[in-house]
């Protein structure tokens, strides 16, 4: 079956191809290296979905490499013991890249202008029932007192960490109330996590960057450290010895894997399954979305796919 153009029904033309599955488009196009999404691609955090631990298998076959780029808080072994868990084999994959990893180095090296005069005392905001992140080896002081603090971390929504290592469960809009005090102190914020949502077994999870687009309106200043920031896709570029003509990224959010392909000059695979697939009238997995709802989802998120799956199928 060949794949199906779909065409905007605006005055503004857009392409994009639709493909049954990850074999159509991998025998269509020879990509050498594939840098996939996990959460809405691979897995919803709490099991694969079908077929994708034989796809990822299939395709390891046709002899193209595979990155995990995740907007994940936590470091790239942690995503790769996180596979691993899940039933995935890490062997497959060269390695991890998340904006988690990215936001340590960076913190670590401070060989940034922007991180090189971050002081070291900040409000970190973690997580609680997921599993706190661990700031240990970068130098940090935790302070719970906004007056104290020099910068403010994001990592997570569901808890304040504590001067004395452990965390206060808190509401998110108890974080908003810190993040409206911090704005008014004028600090920075680093998230290392810029995702609105995720998708965690069927349900939708508020992430950090929704505190971060808080923050923001606030009058904050925000470094983001992951998708759609090219710096993640750089990365993960200089991981494997890859140019963007090589490379296709693979995954679920219009706004964080498409948008920050089209950025990165990256060929894209859209999964409509993923965390678009209420706004896409999706119940099912596999479902395939409409080509026109797809485009129209597409320009709301001034985004533009290359080509468009129901889901990381063979």
């Amino acid at each position: 079956m060949m794949p199906r153009c779909s065409i905007s029904p605006s005055s503004d033309v857009q392409l994009f191809q639709t493909f049954n599955g990850i074999q159509q488009l991998s025998q269509t196009h020879h990509f050498k290296v594939w840098f996939l999404d996990q959460f809405g691609v691979l897995h919803d955090g709490k099991q694969p979905y079908p077929s994708a631990i034989s796809t990822l298998e299939k395709l390891a076959t046709t002899g193209a490499k595979m990155v995990i780029i995740s907007n994940s808080s936590r470091r790239s072994s942690i995503t790769i013991e996180k596979m691993k868990s899940l039933g995935l084999d890490p062997s497959l994959f060269v390695g991890a890249i998340t904006s988690g990893e990215l936001t340590h180095q960076h913190l670590l090296r401070r060989d940034d202008a922007w991180f090189a005069k971050l002081g070291r005392s900040c409000i970190h905001m973690t997580w609680n029932d997921r599993g706190a992140i661990s700031l240990e080896g970068l130098g940090l002081q935790v302070v719970d007192k906004v007056e104290e603090a020099e910068f403010l971390l994001a990592h997570g929504t569901e808890a304040l960490g504590l001067p004395s290592g452990s965390v206060l469960p808190m509401e998110l809009e108890d974080l908003e109330k810190i993040l409206e005090q911090c704005a008014a102190k004028n600090i920075p914020m680093v998230v290392a996590n810029p995702d609105f949502l995720t998708v965690e077994a069927r349900a939708l999870r508020v992430m950090p960057g929704t505190l971060a687009a808080k923050y923001e309106k606030l009058g904050g200043e925000v470094k983001w450290m992951g998708k759609p920031d090219e710096i993640i896709y750089k990365s993960a570029m200089a991981m494997v010895g890859v140019d963007a003509s090589d490379c296709i990224a693979v995954g679920d959010s219009l706004h964080h894997d498409i948008k920050g392909a089209n950025a990165a000059g990256i060929r894209s695979a859209f999964i409509t399954g993923g965390i678009h697939a209420n706004e896409l009238g999706l119940s099912g997995f596999g479902e395939v979305a409409d080509s026109f709802s797809v485009q129209a989802l597409a320009s709301k998120y001034d985004a533009q796919p290359s080509y468009v799956l129901p889901a990381f199928s063979w």
